[in-house]
């Protein structure tokens, strides 16, 4: 009996130690530019991709608002994030680090009307109803918010939550124009066959970040850095590109290329020359 004992304890030990650990998996979160469901169906299939390649479990994190999904980083509950909201001073100094971006030629900030809006001018905005996305944006507040101030035109602001929401405003007439992110932009109008202007637009900034958090191993990081920019031109990675592009009918494949910190520092200077008020 004593020998069938030490004979199950034995096989329990092996089961115990054969048992393979579960990794909980790292929070990502993705900045809300469109609705959850959009953002959802585009960077899921993403995420399982680089899961897969770097061997770091990424499971997609997403606040109700934009302003949400920031927040979350700066506490501290996000492990990787795609954002842009983390270089104004204060939370640069947090100490996330950037991986890489989208490959695309950049993005601006716009203030567009309806090209039947019978507005011309920046001046004109005056008093008048604007939507922004939140006042966390860079693209969809600080940088349209930033051109009007130099102008020295007041408006009212109407913030709606995330980027295409704003243009959802400006489409339905409940504002008279729109601060938002160019590339956004471009991207809803094509696919609503919608006709806009730009009345004034930023320079060009270096689209979003993967930035990981600083409790982040240098090991970890590179991996899953290395399996983002690899993406495009791995045959499987492209594919799951190509149906994220069609999930929000964009026009071409966006895939990933190395980035460093140094690439956003001309978002740094404009937090520190801009005479709007820094939402921290």
């Amino acid at each position: 009996m004593r020998g069938s004992l030490m004979c199950l304890a034995m096989m329990l030990s092996t089961v115990c130690q054969a048992a393979p650990q579960i990794q909980i998996p790292y929070a990502f979160g993705v900045l809300n530019q469109r609705s959850l469901q959009a953002t959802a169906a585009y960077w899921n299939p993403i995420l399982n991709f680089v899961s897969m390649r770097s061997g770091v479990p990424l499971e997609l994190h997403i606040g109700r608002t934009a302003n949400e999904t920031t927040d979350r980083a700066v506490a501290g509950q996000l492990d990787f994030t795609y954002t842009n909201h983390l270089f104004t001073p204060k939370r640069d100094r947090l100490g996330w680090r950037v991986l890489a971006r989208q490959d695309t030629p950049g993005i601006r900030g716009q203030i567009v009307v309806l090209d039947s809006s019978p507005i011309q001018t920046v001046q004109a905005l005056d008093e008048k109803r604007v939507a922004f996305a939140n006042p966390y944006g860079v693209t969809g507040y600080y940088l349209p918010i930033d051109l009007l101030v130099r102008a020295g035109v007041k408006v009212v602001p109407v913030f709606s939550g995330n980027q295409e929401a704003s243009m959802g405003q400006l489409e339905s007439g409940q504002v008279a124009a729109a601060g938002v992110n160019h590339q956004v932009m471009a991207d809803f109008a094509q696919r609503r066959q919608l006709k806009y202007r730009v009345l004034a637009e930023s320079e060009t900034y270096f689209d979003l970040a993967v930035m990981a958090s600083p409790r982040i191993s240098v090991a970890d990081g590179e991996k899953v850095r290395q399996a983002f920019i690899n993406m495009a031109r791995d045959p499987e990675g492209l594919n799951i590109l190509k149906q994220a592009a069609q999930s929000l009918n964009l026009p071409l494949v966006r895939g990933f290329v190395s980035a460093d910190d140094r690439d956003y520092n001309n978002y740094r200077r404009f937090f520190k020359q801009t005479q709007v008020l820094v939402n921290e």
